[in-house]
């Protein structure tokens, strides 16, 4: 049987539980309840109805409130797990993470690597939970709303006897003559509280605050939209949070931008709080920290690439504008916004050398590498020559094989391994140099390379942001918002007068806070032949 053909002629769908038109219970569980559920008005919902099919066990599963629940929770733990260790975000940029977070964390690293938890917000696994609560969401709304919706929209004036008795506030009196008069009195009492008001064969049906009933689906609609938002971020060029470092002078690509995009850092200016103008206000404070930064800047111009131009070329740029970025003030072109966030003063930018000989000091020559770009070999005449064989930017050590180790490319401790070539020595001596630091790895040499001068710059650090996501996210947070009022500060009521077999039967019923229906009943029925409603679950008590 696909349908449910009730005695007062209303045909329901299979599973229903209470005519949608005369509430009239339709299974023999529901004729022997004390009270009828009205949680779903009785309605037939599809969850409980097939399970048969994969869909039905799939649609079954999803609508589970207990499994959107453990989604949830499941997701939470996850992203509590994301925070234990750093993110691949933060840990030096030229490390293999298959093998950093086993050097680094042992055990532990290694599993937190092979579940995927080091690059969490965009593991396949995550973004699956992520969707999994989406579509949670999308069945339990359907599966509930649709036949809410069907068995308000078809109820009936008049309600089987049946359903009166078994709703929570009930009551039922011997009718009088007087009856009708008074059920006009109700009738203009229920319109000043606002209640729409359906007649039929002298019953009456009062409803008000029905829309509070959609509360929880819109709260589903906006989470579903906030989830879509948020997903939408891993697709290119939507969602956009990269690191630019800029040296004074320098012309970067900026990342993020498809290499359409291109910073110049003119010059970075920072300012400190003055003690003696600043004396009368922040003198005290000044005495205790000592210095104090004011404000930093950077001076920057805009490029975009020409499309005859390629990567690395700074020739076909199309200046867009010169600007100061400052911090809350950033660069803002094509839904990208450049912000200031950080500075590095006195960076190391070159460091120069004298090639001597050891005996005598005599200088043959001298070296200036540029640590952001050295070259390979430094001849400097007369047979002499420089092979620059190994670079470390930021040397840590030596590792378990001898090797120097680097933390990353930049040089905050750089050291280096030459080939120091001579007439006398025309296949090289090996030297590792660092600050403050000489080794002669393979025994000691005639020639040195001997530290003369270090220039610096100062760097500053922005950050690229661009989100096409955040209209959705707002829409999303709005709808949700809407729900949560929707549902906290308004109850739907429902109000039955009847006439049955001369009695006068008053029934009530409402989603939430009893004791204010019971009492607005109250007011209405006062000084009239109708009876207040008793609260059943009271006298079962």
């Amino acid at each position: 049987m696909k349908e449910v053909k009730c005695e007062c002629g209303h045909i329901n769908p299979v599973g229903t539980i209470l005519c949608e038109a005369c509430g009239r219970a339709l299974t023999e569980e529901a004729q022997k309840e004390a009270l009828h559920d009205m949680r779903y008005e009785g309605s037939a919902r599809r969850s409980q109805t097939y399970n048969r099919s994969i869909i039905d066990k799939t649609w079954n599963f999803f609508s589970s409130v207990k499994v959107g629940i453990w989604l949830i929770v499941i997701t939470l733990i996850a992203s509590s797990l994301g925070t234990l260790l750093p993110q691949v975000m933060y840990i030096p940029p030229n490390v293999d993470p298959a093998t950093y977070y086993s050097d680094q964390y042992g055990i532990l690293g290694t599993i937190y690597y092979i579940l995927g938890l080091h690059d969490l917000y965009s593991s396949w696994w995550y973004l699956l939970l992520i969707a999994s609560i989406g579509v949670s969401l999308v069945i339990c709304s359907i599966d509930r709303f649709v036949p809410l919706y069907r068995a308000l929209k078809n109820q009936r004036v008049g309600r089987h006897e049946g359903f009166l008795k078994r709703q929570r506030l009930y009551n039922r009196v011997e009718g009088t003559n007087q009856s009708s008069q008074d059920f006009e009195i109700i009738k203009q009492r229920l319109k000043e509280k606002r209640y729409k008001i359906r007649e039929e064969n002298g019953n009456i049906l009062a409803e008000k605050g029905r829309f509070t009933r959609w509360g929880p689906y819109v709260n589903h609609i906006g989470l579903i939209i906030f989830l879509i938002g948020g997903m939408l971020r891993f697709v290119p060029g939507m969602y956009v949070d990269e690191e630019l470092w800029l040296r004074d002078g320098e012309i970067k690509t900026i990342p993020g931008t498809n290499k359409q995009y291109v910073l110049e850092n003119k010059k970075f200016t920072m300012e400190l709080y003055d003690k003696e103008t600043e004396k009368q206000v922040y003198g005290a404070a000044l005495d205790r920290v000592g210095t104090v930064v004011k404000s930093f800047e950077s001076d920057v111009t805009l490029y975009e690439r020409s499309p005859e131009g390629t990567i690395g070329d700074t020739e076909n740029l199309i200046k867009r504008k010169d600007a100061k970025i400052r911090v809350n003030e950033p660069l803002k072109f094509d839904n990208y916004a450049v912000y200031q966030i950080d500075y590095k003063l006195n960076e190391f930018k070159t460091m120069t050398f004298n090639f001597l000989k050891k005996a005598d000091e005599d200088i043959k020559g001298e070296v200036t590498i540029d640590l952001f770009d050295p070259q390979e070999e430094y001849d400097l005449g007369n047979g002499y020559k420089v092979e620059l064989i190994g670079y470390y930017p930021d040397f840590t050590g030596f590792g378990e094989d001898g090797e120097p180790q680097t933390d990353s490319q930049t040089p905050n401790n750089p050291a280096f391994l030459f080939n120091m070539i001579s007439p006398e020595h025309p296949e090289g001596e090996k030297s590792f140099t660092a600050i403050r630091q000489t080794v002669e790895p393979l025994g000691e040499t005639e020639y040195k390379l001997a530290f003369k001068d270090i220039s610096t710059q100062n760097a500053t650090a922005l950050i690229v942001r661009k989100d096409l996501t955040l209209w959705i996210l707002g829409i999303g947070g709005a709808i949700f918002m809407i729900g949560v009022i929707q549902g906290s500060y308004w109850n739907h009521r429902r109000i039955w007068l009847q006439k049955i077999k001369g009695d006068i039967l008053i029934a009530a019923h409402t989603n939430k806070n009893w004791y204010g229906l019971k009492k607005e009943i109250g007011i209405i029925v006062k000084d009239t032949v109708v009876p207040e409603p008793h609260d059943q679950n009271d006298q079962k008590a």
